[in-house]
């Protein structure tokens, strides 16, 4: 079915598939970078919790050291020096300012808690944030504890605080452990996401690579075996292989262009082939041509020399036959001798009237040419012809036809007709048809003599107009006529041609002749019209 598709469309589904596999790719990679991009900034912020729960592990010192003074303060006091409000200011403010400061650097925990929060990569801060919270309770606890600057001196209270302090300090130094439990647990999960992140970049990777092979076999398919067939047949059809065709199993535009080149290399044969007939058909013409005049030039000296002796040998014989008459001979001998001497005489006049039509031949001058009416000259060919008793029995026919004015010699003309109509009943037995037509084809004269007689074969088609052949089934003519017919119509600056479907079959002589120039001038204003 793809293969039916245009190339256009072949093309953009060849993107398409490029398209999906760089997409595909870069997918894959944007997804590692921002993964790995992700991991380094979680590390990254989580690696700031770190010193924030240092510097509260180390105000927790502080506070513990301000306890302890306060506790050392107490037992003093009671045992030793006697109460010293000064001191117990001092103890309580600086256990204050400890608290403060804790309580300042919780601040700064619990904002980089809700920094992380936002960040993905080793878990949720919950526990922290839970410990927070717990921390900020037992500090309220502590505040409400040391608000009253009297309460170093209640030992209730005071215990109360370092139980506080001690929970406080429970509370700090959890907050480093969950974080690192999860680092713990984080190479866990990495090695999770990391090999997962592996199975589904091999996997892209291999159907990229499968599209890839898909996308270059298409492309070989589609484009570079059209183009190689292609090509491959234009150099066999210019190394003269004309019989070679294209052939291509898609049906697109490489398709089309290899059906636009087998069509031209058929016409171009057609065109050689219908070159080459031409050029033979011309050469026989110049061959016959050359022979015609070589025939002419021969027949010219020969028929002057032969007449003299064939009139000789005719009134001779005449001579003869005449005294063998007055002698009154009546024996077998002499009617004998009187039958070789009109025989002789029969003869010699045959050969004189060859020899006639030999100089007929050869005579190669100018015609007097006019204007004339073929449709009656060929009326009045048919009517002397439907008088000769030897065609009695068969039928000469012009078909319907108007007027076609051309300008040859008439006598000539007549022969011409005269010499295809005849040829036309002697090829045809008793009862046969001869017809013929008059029209104007392509500016030209065209006259078809056809007869339904014994036909033509190739060989005679091909030397029928040479002088002396001649195929009559009565065994009679000199084989001149048609030759005559050809010298006549080529004077005229006109053709003919022999067709037939095969022995037969019938046969029919074509004649064109130029037409007059005012009878030109008529036909083309009235194709016009």
């Amino acid at each position: 079915m793809l293969s039916t598709w245009p190339i256009r469309y072949k093309l953009l589904l060849k993107f398409a598939l490029l398209a999906v596999i760089v997409t595909a790719l870069t997918t894959l990679s944007m997804v590692g970078l921002y993964s790995y991009r992700n991991l380094v900034k979680s590390i990254s912020n989580r690696s700031a919790e770190f010193p924030l729960t240092t510097r509260l592990s180390w105000r927790l010192n502080d506070l513990n050291d301000e306890l302890h003074k306060a506790r050392e303060s107490y037992e003093i006091r009671y045992f030793i020096d006697g109460p010293s409000p000064l001191r117990d200011a001092n103890t309580s403010e600086h256990f204050g300012l400890m608290l403060q400061s804790y309580r300042s650097v919780l601040d700064q925990y619990r904002r980089q808690l809700k920094l992380n929060e936002s960040s993905d990569g080793l878990g949720s801060s919950e526990k922290e944030q839970q410990t927070v919270r717990q921390i900020d309770g037992v500090l309220d606890e502590i505040n409400k504890a040391t608000r009253d600057e009297l309460w170093i001196h209640d030992e209730e209270q005071l215990a109360a605080v370092q139980d506080q302090v001690v929970q406080l300090e429970r509370l700090t130094y959890e907050l480093p452990t969950y974080l690192h439990d999860r680092m713990r647990n984080f190479a866990d999960e990495v090695r999770v996401k990391y090999r997962s992140l592996i199975f589904v970049t091999w996997g892209t990777a291999g159907a990229a690579a499968l599209l890839l092979i898909v996308l270059l076999r298409l492309t070989y398919r589609w484009v570079f075996q059209p183009f190689q067939v292609l090509l491959e047949g234009s150099r066999r059809v210019a190394g003269g292989d004309f019989d070679h065709r294209i052939q291509l199993t898609n049906e697109d535009e490489m398709a089309e262009l290899g059906a636009a080149m087998n069509g031209m290399t058929e016409r171009f044969q057609v065109i050689c082939t219908e070159l080459d007939r031409q050029v033979q058909d011309r050469t026989r013409e110049v061959v016959r041509s050359e022979q015609l005049a070589s025939v002419g030039f021969l027949a010219a000296g020969v028929a002057h020399e032969i007449n003299n002796p064939l009139a000789s040998i005719a009134m001779g014989a005449e001579s003869l036959e005449s005294q063998l008459e007055e002698t009154d001979g009546e024996d077998e001998a002499a009617d004998s001798t009187r039958r070789y001497l009109q025989m002789i005489q029969r003869e010699a006049f045959r050969c004189k009237e060859i020899t006639e039509k030999l100089l007929d031949f050869s005579r190669m001058g100018d015609v007097e040419q006019a204007n004339t009416d073929l449709r009656q000259l060929i009326e009045d060919v048919i009517e002397m012809v439907s008088h000769l008793g030897n065609y009695r029995d068969k039928t000469v026919e012009l078909l319907h036809c108007k007027s076609v004015i051309a300008p040859v010699n008439a006598q000539e003309m007549k022969q011409v007709v005269l010499n295809l109509i005849t040829n036309g009943l002697d090829s045809t037995d008793a009862g046969g048809r001869v017809t013929v037509s008059l029209q104007i084809r392509d500016n030209m004269a065209e006259i078809i003599v056809a007869d339904d007689g014994c036909g033509m074969t190739e060989e005679v088609k091909e030397h029928l107009f040479e002088p002396f052949f001649t195929r009559r089934r009565s065994g009679q003519g000199t084989g001149l006529g048609l030759s005559i017919v050809f010298r006549i119509v080529a004077d005229h600056d006109g053709h003919i041609e022999a067709l037939s479907e095969g022995p037969g079959l019938g046969s029919r002589m074509r004649v064109t002749l130029p037409l007059a120039g005012s009878q030109k001038e008529n036909d083309h204003r009235y194709q016009a019209a």
